[in-house]
């Protein structure tokens, strides 16, 4: 991915109105980032607990999505598994994503959720520049770039069931 500036990111969104992307709280680290080993920036926001977001490209464009998730999470012994990179994580390392349609639809409160890592660090598991349990990623009959390939279309999807 290449590297984004404020501007870029705040441009981005595609299922909140202007003023809400005016007010949401960037990363104060996007210069120190590892851009080349991201397929999508993603973030929590510090201020509430229970929204995160992702920026990536699409068709040649970037596109930002505003994402919910539980805020109050019981950590558990069971392993839940992200439907982006298919890395497994114990307890709250796996939670339930929603995103609010874009358009009319997201207006009138549709949304789409997917299991995804908490952190939203899945290119960096993917790459193995992130440190895991072990166990936590299988080992595939894949290269890392058909898996980069894998969790980069499973994020395509995704983003097409806002549009629907």
């Amino acid at each position: 991915m290449k590297s984004l500036t404020e501007q870029d990111i705040r441009n981005s969104f595609i299922n909140c109105s202007k003023g809400e992307a005016k007010r949401i709280s960037l990363p104060r680290d996007l210069e120190r980032r590892p851009w080349e080993d991201l397929d999508f920036l993603g973030w929590r926001d510090p201020g509430a607990p229970d929204r995160s977001f992702l920026v990536t490209e699409r068709a040649g464009r970037l596109v930002g999505v505003t994402l919910r998730f539980p805020s109050v999470r019981r950590g558990s012994p069971h392993r839940s598994m992200c439907s982006l990179c298919l890395t497994t994580h114990r307890g709250d390392g796996v939670s339930l994503m929603t995103a609010r349609k874009a358009g009319a639809a997201g207006r009138e409160g549709n949304s789409v959720g997917l299991y995804m890592c908490a952190d939203l660090a899945c290119s960096l598991y993917v790459r193995g520049k992130k440190a895991l349990d072990p166990g936590s990623r299988f080992e595939e009959s894949l290269t890392t770039e058909e898996q980069i390939a894998r969790t980069v279309g499973n994020l395509s999807a995704f983003l097409e069931k806002l549009y629907d």
